[in-house]
């Protein structure tokens, strides 16, 4: 029975282990005060991916292969060496690349968004289904307080969907990476080379349909490209 954080997790582990993939990367929520405030938390948590659903942009994806996704604007890391919990947001701008993403969200429960408790968020693997990231660029062309001005906009067939900024994401997304390898180290984890990390959301999720979603990003990172069937 899962009655607390500790048992939320290893609820996720085993579950992860079921899957016999290799974990991609992994996804933070709760990382504003927003969400937080959804799921009487406070503090993030995270999910594990597997590689499968990390995809590139432009990438396709069937509504029949999810169950209630929703769609989220974020900036996904990439490690290019393994991440240390004593790593200074400084050390980890060093030690990482950046794309923009668009990370969907989905539950093994309906009805879930945001009715979930946020134990069994986390026993769902932070109800992680697929992330879409974009161009990835060297995270040194950037400096830390950059990360917190980056701007997007979520369209959908070409009309507005969500307006976001970087700064929703713990203040900046480098502080949500630095809560992840924290977190991992303390569950005796660690953030390998090439893993990829789904920062955080800039805008609260409106629910997956189908069509062409496409995002800009601000900070000379680009766009991302979904279509949805």
């Amino acid at each position: 029975m899962v009655t607390d954080d500790d048992s939320g997790y290893r609820v996720q582990y085993a579950l992860t282990q079921l899957k016999h993939e290799p974990v991609g990367g992994y996804k933070v929520s709760l990382t504003s005060k927003q969400t937080q405030d959804m799921f009487d938390a406070d503090s993030p948590l995270y999910g594990a991916e597997v590689k499968h659903q990390w995809l590139k942009s432009p990438a396709n994806v069937k509504l029949s292969d999810l169950m209630e996704p929703l769609v989220e604007v974020e900036l996904v890391f990439t490690a290019t060496s393994d991440l240390s919990p004593e790593d200074s947001v400084e050390d980890l701008r060093q030690k990482t690349t950046v794309a923009p993403a668009l990370e969907l969200p989905d539950a093994r429960f309906s009805d879930w968004f945001p009715a979930l408790s946020k134990l069994m968020v986390m026993s769902d693997n932070a109800v992680a289904g697929r992330v879409v990231f974009g161009d990835e660029v060297d995270s040194n062309k950037f400096t830390v307080d950059d990360f917190s001005r980056v701007k997007a906009e979520l369209k959908l067939d070409g009309n507005s969907l969500a307006k976001g900024d970087s700064s929703e994401v713990l203040g900046n997304p480098l502080n949500s990476l630095q809560w992840l390898v924290k977190k991992l180290a303390s569950q005796g984890l660690t953030l390998a080379a090439g893993q990829h990390v789904s920062s955080g959301t800039f805008v609260l999720p409106p629910h997956l349909q189908a069509g062409h979603y496409t995002c800009h990003f601000t900070s000379g990172l680009g766009d991302v490209d979904l279509q949805v069937k």
